[in-house]
């Protein structure tokens, strides 16, 4: 399944250099609004240490990851559900996406114009939150703080964000691993494995989601033809050491259309 997260803010608060630095593009990042228009999409690999070491153990040829994909999307301003500053075509965008990373600013910089020439990162969320509600966009957010060179007042600042939230400094490159984490996690998906000598692989898929659900995010087959699946948790295989001895040990289970899988579960289905 495609994870698609839109990063949105005001212009002028590192939402460009965010995006570079998950990424390692280099898509625009200058000092004026909407220097970036049409947005710019990367796929990012989600950190799993996990799918690492099945790939060692199996000693698979090929290692993929689950994968986020970020937009970079314009910065609104106020007025932007009426039209303000591109604000109808920024918004279709938002519309497009899974879930929002909402990055704001704490940081002072007097060469990094403010688009309301303050720092005021409460002011800049409440901005941006009454757009995205005027235009009916209700999808999960988790805020990003930009840290960078930030102001005395940080702690009081953070401890009024209406919301989940993550600091991070792009431009050194700290707390990247988890936002990446953290926005995959925003819309309660969980991760199962497979794993074997041609590739170990990770998973995307509902928390919830039944066997056969959670196969299909691998072959529509997996589901509509599922008869059942055998399961071990990811760290008892390695604990085994391989599929024969675990299976030696009783450790994989057989299980059926009602069982539901949990994050970490390495999976083989039978169709």
């Amino acid at each position: 399944m495609s994870l698609k997260i839109g990063i949105v803010g005001l212009p002028n608060v590192g939402k460009s250099t965010l995006f570079n630095a998950l990424t390692k593009q280099s898509v625009p990042a200058e000092n004026y609004p909407f220097c970036t228009i049409d947005p710019s999409v990367g796929i990012v690999p989600v950190p799993d240490e996990r799918l690492d070491k099945l790939s060692v153990l199996s000693k698979s040829k090929k290692t993929i990851p689950a994968v986020v994909e970020f937009v970079d999307i314009a910065g609104l301003v106020r007025g932007a559900s009426e039209g303000e500053g591109l604000g109808n075509k920024f918004l279709s965008h938002i519309r497009e996406v899974d879930a929002i990373i909402e990055v704001v600013r704490i940081f002072e910089d007097k060469e990094i114009i403010h688009v309301h020439d303050k720092v005021d990162p409460l002011f800049d969320i409440e901005i941006i939150n009454l757009e995205l509600k005027a235009a009916g966009i209700d999808k999960p957010i988790l805020y990003v703080v930009n840290t960078s060179e930030a102001s005395e007042n940080r702690r009081e600042m953070l401890d009024k964000i209406p919301g989940p939230y993550i600091e991070i400094d792009p431009i050194f490159g700290t707390g990247l691993d988890k936002l990446i984490i953290e926005a995959y996690k925003l819309l309660d998906l969980i991760t199962f494995l497979t794993t074997g000598e041609k590739e170990s692989r990770a998973w995307t898929t509902h928390r919830g989601a039944t066997a056969p659900e959670a196969g299909k995010s691998i072959h529509t087959d997996f589901k509509d033809k599922f008869i059942r699946a055998e399961v071990i948790h990811w760290d008892k295989l390695l604990e085994a050491g391989s599929y024969v001895a675990a299976r030696a040990k009783g450790w994989v289970r057989i299980e059926g259309k009602e069982y539901i899988v949990q994050d970490g579960d390495v999976m083989e289905f039978l169709i």
